[in-house]
Protein backbone atom coordinates (compact mmCIF):
# COMPACT_ATOMS: atom_id res chain seq x y z
CA UNK A 1 0.00 0.00 0.00
CA UNK A 2 1.35 3.43 -0.92
CA UNK A 3 2.07 5.63 2.08
CA UNK A 4 0.09 8.86 2.14
CA UNK A 5 1.78 11.84 3.74
CA UNK A 6 -0.30 14.70 5.08
CA UNK A 7 0.90 18.12 6.05
CA UNK A 8 0.15 19.33 9.59
CA UNK A 9 -2.38 21.80 8.19
CA UNK A 10 -4.20 19.15 6.14
CA UNK A 11 -4.24 16.72 9.05
CA UNK A 12 -5.67 19.37 11.37
CA UNK A 13 -8.38 20.21 8.86
CA UNK A 14 -9.46 16.62 8.34
CA UNK A 15 -9.55 15.77 12.03
CA UNK A 16 -11.39 18.97 12.85
CA UNK A 17 -14.10 18.38 10.26
CA UNK A 18 -14.69 14.91 11.69
CA UNK A 19 -14.68 16.19 15.25
CA UNK A 20 -16.93 19.15 14.52
CA UNK A 21 -19.64 16.98 13.01
CA UNK A 22 -19.51 14.27 15.68
CA UNK A 23 -18.20 15.29 19.09
CA UNK A 24 -19.07 12.03 20.82
CA UNK A 25 -19.35 11.19 24.50
CA UNK A 26 -19.61 7.58 25.59
CA UNK A 27 -18.84 5.44 28.62
CA UNK A 28 -15.83 3.13 28.41
CA UNK A 29 -13.91 1.11 30.97
CA UNK A 30 -10.51 -0.59 31.32
CA UNK A 31 -10.26 -3.57 28.98
CA UNK A 32 -12.10 -6.42 30.67
CA UNK A 33 -15.31 -8.41 30.62
CA UNK A 34 -17.75 -8.35 33.53
CA UNK A 35 -21.45 -8.64 34.20
CA UNK A 36 -23.68 -6.66 36.54
CA UNK A 37 -23.72 -9.52 39.04
CA UNK A 38 -19.92 -9.52 39.20
CA UNK A 39 -19.48 -5.80 39.88
CA UNK A 40 -17.41 -5.07 43.00
CA UNK A 41 -19.15 -3.85 46.10
CA UNK A 42 -19.10 -0.19 46.92
CA UNK A 43 -19.42 2.93 44.76
CA UNK A 44 -18.46 3.13 41.09
CA UNK A 45 -16.31 6.03 39.93
CA UNK A 46 -17.14 7.69 36.62
CA UNK A 47 -14.13 9.77 35.59
CA UNK A 48 -14.97 12.89 33.58
CA UNK A 49 -11.72 13.95 31.86
CA UNK A 50 -12.67 17.65 31.90
CA UNK A 51 -13.46 20.24 34.56
CA UNK A 52 -16.97 20.64 35.95
CA UNK A 53 -19.52 22.71 34.05
CA UNK A 54 -18.86 21.65 30.47
CA UNK A 55 -21.03 19.49 28.22
CA UNK A 56 -19.20 16.25 29.09
CA UNK A 57 -19.62 16.92 32.80
CA UNK A 58 -23.32 17.80 32.54
CA UNK A 59 -24.10 14.69 30.49
CA UNK A 60 -22.07 12.52 32.87
CA UNK A 61 -23.99 13.72 35.93
CA UNK A 62 -27.35 13.07 34.29
CA UNK A 63 -26.29 9.58 33.23
CA UNK A 64 -24.75 8.77 36.62
CA UNK A 65 -27.94 9.73 38.48
CA UNK A 66 -30.17 7.54 36.30
CA UNK A 67 -27.71 4.65 36.14
CA UNK A 68 -27.36 4.66 39.94
CA UNK A 69 -31.12 4.21 40.24
CA UNK A 70 -31.15 1.35 37.73
CA UNK A 71 -28.27 -0.70 39.16
CA UNK A 72 -28.68 0.19 42.82
CA UNK A 73 -25.08 1.40 43.16
CA UNK A 74 -23.74 4.85 43.92
CA UNK A 75 -21.88 6.32 40.93
CA UNK A 76 -19.48 9.09 41.90
CA UNK A 77 -18.37 11.71 39.37
CA UNK A 78 -14.64 12.45 39.49
CA UNK A 79 -13.56 15.44 37.39
CA UNK A 80 -9.97 14.77 36.31
CA UNK A 81 -9.35 17.48 33.72
CA UNK A 82 -6.11 18.28 31.96
CA UNK A 83 -4.20 17.75 28.71
CA UNK A 84 -7.38 17.72 26.62
CA UNK A 85 -8.77 14.70 28.45
CA UNK A 86 -5.56 12.64 28.46
CA UNK A 87 -5.03 12.75 32.23
CA UNK A 88 -8.44 11.35 33.06
CA UNK A 89 -8.32 8.74 30.30
CA UNK A 90 -4.86 7.59 31.39
CA UNK A 91 -6.05 7.16 34.95
CA UNK A 92 -8.90 4.90 33.86
CA UNK A 93 -6.71 2.94 31.41
CA UNK A 94 -4.41 2.09 34.32
CA UNK A 95 -7.25 1.48 36.77
CA UNK A 96 -8.64 -1.75 38.09
CA UNK A 97 -10.44 -3.73 35.34
CA UNK A 98 -13.25 -4.83 37.65
CA UNK A 99 -15.90 -2.26 36.70
CA UNK A 100 -15.25 0.02 39.68
CA UNK A 101 -13.85 2.83 37.54
CA UNK A 102 -15.25 4.03 34.22
CA UNK A 103 -14.54 6.89 31.83
CA UNK A 104 -16.81 9.28 29.99
CA UNK A 105 -14.73 9.11 26.83
CA UNK A 106 -14.96 11.64 24.03
CA UNK A 107 -13.68 12.11 20.50
CA UNK A 108 -10.76 13.96 22.12
CA UNK A 109 -9.73 11.09 24.40
CA UNK A 110 -10.24 8.30 21.87
CA UNK A 111 -9.53 9.80 18.44
CA UNK A 112 -7.84 13.20 18.34
CA UNK A 113 -5.30 13.07 21.16
CA UNK A 114 -4.04 9.54 20.41
CA UNK A 115 -3.37 10.68 16.83
CA UNK A 116 -1.63 13.87 17.92
CA UNK A 117 0.59 12.46 20.66
CA UNK A 118 4.12 11.38 19.73
CA UNK A 119 4.22 9.07 22.75
CA UNK A 120 0.81 7.60 23.46
CA UNK A 121 -0.01 7.25 27.17
CA UNK A 122 -2.66 4.64 26.34
CA UNK A 123 -4.09 2.68 23.43
CA UNK A 124 -7.68 3.85 22.82
CA UNK A 125 -8.65 0.46 21.38
CA UNK A 126 -6.62 -2.07 23.35
CA UNK A 127 -6.88 -0.43 26.78
CA UNK A 128 -10.63 0.18 26.91
CA UNK A 129 -13.91 -1.68 26.48
CA UNK A 130 -16.78 0.40 25.04
CA UNK A 131 -20.00 0.22 27.04
CA UNK A 132 -22.44 2.70 25.52
CA UNK A 133 -22.66 5.73 23.24
CA UNK A 134 -24.25 8.51 25.27
CA UNK A 135 -24.43 11.71 23.26
CA UNK A 136 -23.33 13.67 20.20
CA UNK A 137 -22.58 17.34 20.79
CA UNK A 138 -22.24 20.10 18.14
CA UNK A 139 -19.68 22.90 18.28
CA UNK A 140 -20.95 26.48 18.17
CA UNK A 141 -19.07 29.73 17.45
CA UNK A 142 -19.78 32.38 20.11
CA UNK A 143 -18.45 35.85 20.89
CA UNK A 144 -18.86 38.02 23.98
CA UNK A 145 -21.12 41.10 24.02
CA UNK A 146 -18.05 43.34 24.02
CA UNK A 147 -17.19 42.15 20.50
CA UNK A 148 -19.29 44.41 18.31
CA UNK A 149 -20.12 42.04 15.45
CA UNK A 150 -23.41 40.45 14.46
CA UNK A 151 -22.32 37.72 12.02
CA UNK A 152 -19.34 35.66 10.93
CA UNK A 153 -18.46 37.98 8.04
CA UNK A 154 -18.16 40.93 10.42
CA UNK A 155 -16.13 38.85 12.86
CA UNK A 156 -13.63 37.88 10.16
CA UNK A 157 -13.31 41.50 9.07
CA UNK A 158 -12.62 42.57 12.66
CA UNK A 159 -10.02 39.85 13.19
CA UNK A 160 -8.24 40.80 9.98
CA UNK A 161 -8.23 44.47 10.94
CA UNK A 162 -6.52 43.75 14.27
CA UNK A 163 -4.41 40.60 13.85
CA UNK A 164 -3.20 39.01 17.06
CA UNK A 165 -5.38 41.13 19.35
CA UNK A 166 -8.09 38.54 19.97
CA UNK A 167 -7.97 35.09 21.54
CA UNK A 168 -10.33 32.14 21.67
CA UNK A 169 -10.90 29.62 24.43
CA UNK A 170 -11.37 25.86 24.21
CA UNK A 171 -11.85 22.94 26.57
CA UNK A 172 -8.21 21.93 26.10
CA UNK A 173 -5.45 21.19 23.61
CA UNK A 174 -6.56 18.56 21.11
CA UNK A 175 -10.28 18.92 21.81
CA UNK A 176 -12.84 19.56 19.04
CA UNK A 177 -13.25 23.26 19.97
CA UNK A 178 -9.47 23.73 19.75
CA UNK A 179 -9.16 22.15 16.33
CA UNK A 180 -12.32 23.87 15.14
CA UNK A 181 -10.75 27.19 16.10
CA UNK A 182 -7.54 26.37 14.26
CA UNK A 183 -9.47 25.34 11.16
CA UNK A 184 -11.44 28.59 11.33
CA UNK A 185 -8.16 30.55 11.47
CA UNK A 186 -6.81 28.74 8.42
CA UNK A 187 -9.99 29.03 6.36
CA UNK A 188 -10.64 32.68 7.26
CA UNK A 189 -6.99 33.74 7.11
CA UNK A 190 -7.04 35.35 10.57
CA UNK A 191 -4.69 35.41 13.56
CA UNK A 192 -5.98 34.54 17.05
CA UNK A 193 -4.31 33.16 20.18
CA UNK A 194 -5.55 29.83 21.52
CA UNK A 195 -6.27 29.74 25.27
CA UNK A 196 -6.81 26.14 26.49
CA UNK A 197 -8.84 25.47 29.63
CA UNK A 198 -9.40 22.27 31.61
CA UNK A 199 -13.02 21.98 30.51
CA UNK A 200 -15.73 23.47 28.36
CA UNK A 201 -17.46 25.38 31.15
CA UNK A 202 -14.45 27.37 32.31
CA UNK A 203 -14.13 29.94 29.45
CA UNK A 204 -17.68 31.12 30.13
CA UNK A 205 -17.25 31.44 33.91
CA UNK A 206 -14.60 34.20 33.92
Amino acid sequence: MKEIKLSRRTFTGLVTMAAATMAVAGIVGPRTAFGQSSLPRGPITLVVPFAAGGATDVVSRLVAAKASERIGRLIIIDNAGGAGGVLGATRVARGSPDGSILLMGTVATHAINPLMAKKKPYDPLADFSPISLIATVPNVLLVGPQVKVSNVRELIALLKSEPGRFSYGSSGVGTPPHLSGELFKVMAGVDMTHVPYRGGGLPWSI
